[in-house]
């Protein structure tokens, strides 16, 4: 019965929350050598199980590729451990002997985390060790299609993490998800941050929730292939990004804008890499299964093999087809191929010039991915620069793979499963989210500057006597309006006594 789902998946909520805010109280007394052993015994935990879980997660959503999975475990287990194992989280972090300033750091408490169906294993490491770093309990709503392999994940965690000495409860979860428990965990008054990884209604309730919230945006990634690009290895990379675990990753290219006099030799090097270029009919039938209704992206397409989504609007693809593609030259919400697929699906845009090629790019990202990410390739560094400087974006890769560059696999930005996309967004970041921002800073800082106070003149205490004196006389004068009645009938006799109050009191000045 839904009724009693609903209730045992609360009440499990309740008593996860309960338990981490009491584990939590016991971890603040942990040394940063105590912590630091727990993160890394959590992370080599995760990091060999990383082919289990990717398996697990593909059989259960039937998205993506488990070797594929398995690097984004890799990178969310053992590559952000490497980012974070030598950062301080526990007392004092840093000492500014100079201008005397101590900063100290202290966690939030309890962490909500909310978990997508389309990353649920490497989301859900990743999230575990930035909260075991720093001193933070963490209890994770999975999404309802991806219950059984997130929850392995976070139990591969928490069981290492209470091996090496961590309180058990530090790690919860709701093995029972639904959309009440997971509204309520968010508002519970035991929760102190939320960590939103999801679908834009569940960032948006985390928002809402009267919660300080990291959340992020939707990812509509146009790619640039500029005209003094390197096709070949443009196009290579691309179609690598693309079909890597079929899409899934928000940062993932969704179109393509390519300069009209390098078009030829691309279109050539897209067929090459396993691209399937649509014709016009082949085209419209896509549309419908991108799509059904404006907007609104088709669940069942995300995740799914380019051939797959080819055999679901009955177009027959050849067996070695990594994407579909299809040419456009529109832009909106009833333009399918411009919307963010999550899928091996390209929309292909022809730019005549380069001033063009930026507006397209403009169009992509105000449709659906403003502040997110930005791919291109170029060899001419100040295209880079003016990208860089003009497209409201919060990362741009520039000759890498956009998926997995973002994250941190293929670059140097951060690794991290959670990307914010900046006031351009409307979240309140646009870093890759690490440990940094699960911890607040409390500062200690010496007097270093000498002040001298000036004391107040005499004309000021002059001023101020005379303001005073000018208040008595208004407040004298109402009260003699306050004699006259409204038939214009004048009390003489008190008139006179405060006139004469009034020249006593500058007689006596």
């Amino acid at each position: 019965m839904q009724f009693d789902h609903d209730l045992q998946s609360m009440q499990e909520m309740r008593d996860a929350v309960k338990r981490a805010k009491e584990a939590q109280l016991k971890y603040m007394d942990f040394t940063q050598e105590q912590v630091d052993k727990i993160v890394q015994k959590a992370a080599a935990a995760a990091y060999a199980k990383s082919l289990e879980l990717a398996q697990m997660a593909v059989e259960e959503t039937g998205m993506g590729i488990a070797e594929h999975k398995k690097v984004k475990n890799e990178v969310g287990s053992m590559a952000v451990y490497e980012s974070i194992k030598d950062e301080k989280t526990v007392g004092i972090i840093r000492e500014d002997h100079v201008n005397k300033i101590t900063e100290i750091a202290y966690p939030y408490g309890v962490i909500a985390g909310i978990i997508p169906t389309t990353n649920p294993t490497s989301t859900a490491i990743f999230k575990a060790l930035i909260a075991l770093k720093t001193r933070n309990a963490i209890v994770v709503s999975p999404h309802p299609r991806a219950v059984k392999c997130t929850i392995e994940a976070l139990r591969i965690c928490s069981e290492a993490a209470v091996q090496a000495g961590a309180p058990d409860g530090l790690i919860g979860w709701i093995s029972k998800p639904s959309m009440g428990a997971t509204n309520e965990l968010m508002k519970h008054r035991d929760i102190n941050l939320i960590l939103a990884t999801g679908g834009g209604g569940l960032v948006r309730a985390a928002y809402s929730s009267g919660k300080p919230a990291y959340g992020v945006g939707p990812g509509n990634v146009p790619c640039y292939i500029e005209k003094t690009a390197k096709v070949s290895k443009a196009v290579s990379m691309i179609i690598d990004s693309k079909s890597f675990d079929n899409g899934t990753i928000c940062a993932t290219e969704q179109s393509i804008i390519v300069d009209r006099n390098i078009k030829e030799m691309t279109m050539r090097e897209l067929r090459n890499n396993g691209a399937y270029i649509l014709n016009n009919e082949e085209k419209d039938r896509l549309e419908k299964v991108i799509s059904p209704s404006p907007g609104k992206l088709n669940p069942e397409i995300v995740g799914q093999s380019a051939r797959k989504i080819a055999y679901m609007a009955g177009i027959r693809a050849p067996e070695e087809t990594r994407v579909l593609i299809a040419e456009e030259t529109k832009v909106g919400k009833d333009v399918p191929f411009s919307i963010e697929k999550l899928s091996p699906i390209f929309a292909l845009y022809t730019a005549e010039s380069y001033q063009e090629a930026k507006e397209i790019c403009l169009k992509l990202l105000n449709l659906g991915g403003r502040g997110h990410s930005l791919s291109l390739h170029t060899n001419d560094d100040s295209v880079a620069k003016e990208f860089a400087l003009e497209m409201p974006v919060s990362r741009m890769m520039v000759n890498t793979l956009s998926s997995i560059g973002a994250v941190g696999a293929t670059t140097a930005l951060l690794p991290s499963l959670t990307l914010g996309c900046g006031s351009f967004g409307g979240n309140i970041t646009s870093d890759n989210v690490t440990v940094r921002h699960l911890i607040n800073i409390k500062r200690m800082a010496y007097g270093i500057k000498e002040v001298s106070i000036p004391r107040p003149s005499a004309s000021s205490f002059a001023a101020g006597k005379e303001n005073a004196e000018n208040k008595d006389v208004d407040h004298i004068v109402n009260q003699v309006l306050q004699q006259v009645s409204p038939k214009g009938e004048v009390d003489t006799k008190m008139i006179a006594e405060l006139v004469n109050q009034v020249i006593k009191k500058y007689q006596t000045n």
